[in-house]
Order: C-alpha cells, then structure tokens, then sequence
C-alpha cells in the first residue's frame, strides 16, 4: 500500500490532478430496472431517498434517453489520502469556487475525484496544479 497522506499539506502537495478520458453526466432514476441496466456503465452510484443517483458516460446516458444537458469531465486527485483526513476537499473547492468553476466532489477509498464542467475542466487542471505547486513551496 502506499503511503497515505494525512495533514492537508500532504495532501494538496501530492494531489497530482489527471483529467479521465470522456464525459460524463450525473442522472437519477427511480426504476430499479432502469438502475439495475445502467449500474455497469456507472463509475459512481449512490441510492437516495429520491432513487438511484448515477455518474455515467454521456452516451450511455443518450442511449437511456436521459438529460445530457450537464456534461461534466472527472478530475482525479492521485494523491493516496486518508479517509479521515481534513482539508483536501476544502482546499480544491475554495480554489475552484474563487474561480467560478461549479466542482462536485466524490470521495472515494483510496482517490478523490472532482466533476467540472467540460467546457471549464481545462481552467480548473491549471488552477489544481498551481494549488499543488504553491502547497509543495510551502512545504
């Protein structure tokens, strides 16, 4: 395994943003089927109260005839962080919202992964990486 970042300036120092081929696109769907047909497709599910909340690809979505009005590329942070670590998410959100990007932050075990618009991902890679290399001077 290896090693797991702590303190949030390990984290932003390591964090290493990497864009993941494709787009995606956040939808809800309250038919099981529905759920059950799209969930291997899916790089993110979480079931609601309001039904079944995925993250999949746009043409997956488009051949679901589902919206793909908020098409969105991931951001992965390849830093190993701690699940109980505190300051990453902060950190990443404050730096895109001062810039007018919408983030949406998914969590995971052992990566963070963020949801920008496609048309802003490139501006939000650039703003990830001057977070990183100012957290790595500080250091």
């Amino acid at each position: 395994m290896p090693e797991i970042s702590r303190t949030a300036q390990e984290m932003v120092s390591g964090m290493t943003p990497t864009v993941r081929s494709g787009e995606f696109v956040f939808v809800t769907v309250a038919d099981p089927a529905l759920a059950a047909s799209l969930s291997s497709e899916a790089i993110s599910f979480f079931k609601e109260d309001e039904g079944m909340s995925l993250i999949i690809p746009v043409e997956t979505a488009r051949g679901a005839s589902l919206s793909v009005d908020q098409p969105m590329r991931c951001i992965t942070l390849n830093v190993y962080s701690s699940l109980d670590g505190v300051g990453l998410t902060s950190a990443v959100s404050t730096a895109l919202g001062d810039n007018a990007i919408p983030c949406n932050m998914v969590a995971a075990f052992h990566h963070d992964h963020l949801f920008v618009p496609t048309k802003m991902h490139d501006r939000a890679l650039q703003i990830l990486t001057v977070l990183q290399d100012q957290a790595a001077r500080d250091a």
